[in-house]
C-alpha cells in the first residue's frame, strides 16, 4: 500500500468543522442517525485555522485505536485517536492532509491482537487486491439531472412501465487494449449503456457489484466496504458522472443492496474491535454454513443504522433510483440453509428472524418517506405474506415488509421449467404458465430472468430452449412474448436480448459478436420491438396487480399448447390481446376468443423474417364474429405460425 500524497482541495477553505456531537451519539445509538455517514469515516474539515482530515469510527471494544496511512507511512502509534462518549466511537483530526491520502484504522483488541481495518464508512477504497480506505470528497459534483429527479418524485411506479437492464460493468464489454482486467471505467461505460438503453428502450438499469467487494468471483455479492463504489470501475465521482448521464438520458438507476451478509476477509467488518459488532458471536446466528459469510445482527441499533443509512447514502449522494435487495429470504428465517440444531428459533420459537422484520418495516418506511418515486425491490423466494405490504396500514400481525416490489420467483422457475420441456411434453404441463396469475394479485411483482437464471450449468436462455437453432431462438420469443404479455413489471440479465449462447461469466465479455448472426439479429430487434410495445402500450404496465388489467381468453388450451389472453388499461382504449403458440406446429384457422365484436389489428408477429422467422402470415387485421356454437361469444381466426406469437390492438 504506497503513500498517495495530494494536497486538501481549495474548497475546504470554506468547509466547516466536522465532529461528532452527543446528538450525533445519541440518534446513532438509537439507530435513526439518517446520515451518520457525514459523521463516521475520513471527512475533510477545519480545525482551529488548519485544514486536514477528520476521523471517526466505532469500536465500542477496542482498548485503542489508531489511523496508519500513507501521510504518515504506516506508522502505528504516531497518530492514536480518542476514544468519545459511552457509544464507543473514536475520533482524531489529522491536520495539513486531504483527498488522496490511504489509511486503514488500527485496533488494539480486547485481548491485545493488533488488526488492520478498513474504514466501514469509507467513500472509497483502494484497487484490489489492495484493501486499504482512501480520503476523498464528495462534494462539488455538477448535476443536471434536476428534470429527472422532479419526475420522478411524482411517479406511482406501480402503474408507470418498469423494463429492466441488468448488468454487471466488468463482464458488460472488455477493453481490446489490454487494460488491468479489461474494464471499462464507469464513464467509459456511460457512453455505452446509454447508447445501448436508448437503442432497446429499457427504463431502468439495474447495476451488479457496485458496493467494494474484494473478491471479482462474489460478483459483488460479498461487500467488505458498503459506502465505496467499487475502484475497478474508477472514482466515486466518476460514478457521479455514470448515474448522471443515465437519468439525463431518460434511464433510472437501481443497485443491487446486500443487506444479508458480508465477507470474513480480515480488512471488513467481520469482529471488527476484536468483537462481534456488526455481526452475531453465535454462529448459528451470525454466520451462513453455505456461502462462507457473515450475517448483520439486526436487533443492535447501530448496525440497523449503518445500514439503512447507507441505502439512503446512495440515494441522496448518487441520486440512485432504488434498491434490489439480495437474499431476502435468508434474513426473514432464521433456519435459512439450516439443519435442525443449527438454528436458534426467535422468543417465540418460531423460525421467523423478528429483528430483520423490523429492519425491513424500519428501512422502507424511511426510504418511501425520504425519496418518493424510489423503489425497493425484494428478492423473496417464500410465500411470506405482505412482501409488497403497506407498512403504515398493517394493524395485524406486523409482518408487512413494506417493499415496492418482489421478485417472482415463483412464475420464474415454472417458466423456465416449462420452457425447458420438448414440446411434445407440453400439454401435460400447461399450468405452469398459468399458475402465477391463481396469485398475481398477493404482491406487487418483478418478473426475473436474472443471471442467476444463467449460470452454475443452467445454461444461457437460449439454450435451455429444445430443438434445433431455429427452434430455440423461436421459442424464446414465444416465451419473450409471453413474459411481456404477463402482468408484472419486466427483468432481462444483459445478453439475453440478443441470446447469448454461453453461460454467463463474471471473467469475460458479454459475445457481442452473435449481433452479426441472423438468428441473434432477429431476437435482438423483436427484444426492442416488445420493449417498444410496452412502453407504448399503458395496457402492459398500468393495471399489474390486478385482474382488472388482465383476462384469460383460453387458459386451459393444452393440447394446442396455446395460450390467449387480453391485457387492459385503466381507460379501457388500446387493449391488447396476445396469442401464443408453444409447439412446432402450425394451427391453421386457430379460433381465439375475444371479449368485444370489434377490429383485431395486427401489431406484433413473431414469424416476421426481420425477426428471423419464417414469413409466416397473419392479416393486418381480424373481424370479430359472433359464434353460435360458443354461446354467441365473439371470436377471431387465423393461421398460427410454429412457435408463433402475436399481438393485437383492439
Amino acid at each position: 500500500m504506497g503513500a498517495v500524497k495530494t494536497k486538501a482541495t481549495k474548497k475546504v477553505q470554506e468547509r466547516e468543522r466536522v465532529f461528532v456531537s452527543e446528538t450525533d451519539q445519541y440518534l446513532f445509538g438509537q439507530g435513526t442517525h439518517y446520515e451518520i455517514y457525514k459523521k463516521l469515516g475520513a471527512h475533510l474539515s477545519k480545525e482551529d485555522g488548519q485544514e486536514g482530515v477528520y476521523f471517526a469510527v466505532w469500536a465500542p471494544n477496542a482498548q485503542e485505536v489508531y489511523v496508519v496511512g500513507s501521510f504518515n507511512d504506516w506508522n502505528e502509534k504516531s497518530h492514536p485517536m480518542k476514544k468519545i462518549g459511552p457509544g464507543g466511537i473514536w475520533e482524531l483530526f489529522v491536520p495539513q492532509i486531504g483527498v488522496g491520502e490511504q489509511y486503514k484504522f488500527l485496533i488494539t483488541a480486547w485481548d491485545g491482537r493488533k488488526l488492520y481495518k478498513s474504514d466501514p464508512y469509507a467513500n472509497q477504497a483502494e484497487y484490489r487486491p489492495g484493501t486499504a480506505s482512501i480520503v476523498t470528497d464528495l462534494s462539488g459534483f455538477e448535476w443536471k439531472d434536476s428534470k429527472w429527479m422532479a419526475a420522478r418524485a411524482e411517479k406511482d411506479m406501480n402503474k408507470e412501465p418498469l423494463a429492466i437492464y441488468e448488468c454487471h460493468i466488468g463482464s458488460y464489454m472488455k477493453h481490446p487494449d489490454g487494460t488491468t482486467a479489461g474494464f471499462y471505467n464507469y464513464k467509459e461505460f456511460a457512453e455505452k449503456i446509454v447508447e445501448y438503453m436508448k437503442e432497446m428502450k429499457y427504463t431502468h438499469v439495474e447495476l451488479m457489484g457496485i458496493a467494494e467487494h474484494p473478491f471479482d468471483g462474489s460478483w459483488g455479492y460479498q461487500v467488505a466496504n458498503y459506502y465505496a463504489p467499487t475502484s475497478r470501475y474508477g472514482t466515486p465521482k466518476d460514478f457521479m458522472y455514470l448515474v448522471n448521464e443515465l437519468h439525463k438520458a431518460g434511464v433510472g438507476v437501481i443497485l443491487d443492496w446486500v443487506p444479508a451478509h458480508f465477507t470474513k476477509d480480515a480488512h471488513g467488518l467481520a469482529e471488527f474491535d476484536g468483537t462481534c459488532i456488526y455481526e452475531h458471536a453465535d454462529s448459528r446466528l451470525g454466520e451462513h454454513p453455505e456461502w462462507g459469510t457473515k450475517i448483520f445482527n439486526y436487533g443492535k441499533n447501530e448496525v440497523k443504522n449503518f445500514l439503512i443509512s447507507n441505502a439512503l447514502f446512495w440515494m441522496k449522494e448518487f441520486h440512485i433510483d432504488g434498491i434490489r435487495v439480495d437474499a431476502v429470504a435468508s434474513m426473514l428465517y432464521l433456519d435459512y440453509g439450516r439443519k435442525d440444531g443449527q438454528w436458534c428459533p426467535n422468543i417465540y420459537g418460531g423460525n421467523k428472524n423478528l429483528e430483520a422484520i423490523e429492519f425491513f418495516r424500519h428501512l422502507n418506511t424511511v426510504i418511501h418517506g425520504a425519496f418518493p418515486g424510489c423503489i425497493t425491490v425484494a428478492e423473496e423466494s417464500t410465500s411470506w405474506p405482505g412482501v409488497t405490504g403497506d407498512v403504515e396500514g398493517d394493524r395485524l400481525g406486523g409482518e408487512n415488509l413494506g417493499f415496492t416490489f418482489k421478485w417472482n420467483m415463483g412464475w420464474m422457475h415454472d417458466f423456465c421449467e416449462y420452457m425447458k420441456l420438448d414440446p411434445v411434453y407440453r400439454k401435460w404441463n400447461h399450468n405452469s404458465l398459468t399458475f402465477a396469475m391463481s396469485y398475481n394479485s398477493s404482491e406487487n411483482y418483478i418478473l426475473p430472468l436474472s443471471h442467476d437464471e444463467v449460470v452454475h450449468l443452467k445454461c444461457s436462455m437460449v439454450n435451455k430452449m429444445p430443438g434445433y437453432p431455429w427452434d430455440k431462438y423461436a421459442n424464446l420469443k414465444a416465451g419473450y412474448t409471453y413474459m411481456f404479455g404477463h402482468s408484472g413489471k419486466k427483468l432481462l440479465f444483459m445478453g439475453q436480448d440478443y441470446g447469448q449462447e454461453r453461460e454467463w461469466s463474471e471473467e469475460r465479455e458479454l459475445d457481442w459478436y452473435l449481433l452479426s448472426e441472423k438468428n441473434n439479429q432477429g431476437l435482438h430487434e423483436y427484444v426492442k420491438e416488445l420493449l417498444k410495445l410496452y412502453r407504448k402500450y399503458p395496457s402492459m404496465y398500468q393495471l399489474d396487480n390486478t385482474w382488472d388489467g388482465f383476462e384469460w381468453m383460453n387458459a386451459d388450451d393444452g393440447d394446442h399448447s396455446t395460450y390467449s389472453f387480453v391485457r387492459k388499461s385503466s381507460t379501457g382504449r388500446n387493449s391488447l390481446l396476445f396469442v401464443i403458440n408453444m409447439t412446432p406446429m402450425t394451427w391453421e384457422n386457430y379460433k381465439v376468443n375475444v371479449p368485444k365484436k370489434k377490429k383485431y389489428k395486427l401489431v406484433l408477429n413473431s414469424d416476421e423474417e426481420r425477426f428471423g422467422g419464417r414469413g409466416g402470415q397473419i392479416p393486418a387485421e381480424l373481424d370479430a364474429v359472433q359464434d353460435p356454437d360458443n354461446g354467441e361469444r365473439c371470436s377471431v381466426s387465423f393461421d398460427l405460425p410454429p412457435y408463433g406469437a402475436a399481438v393485437f390492438v383492439f
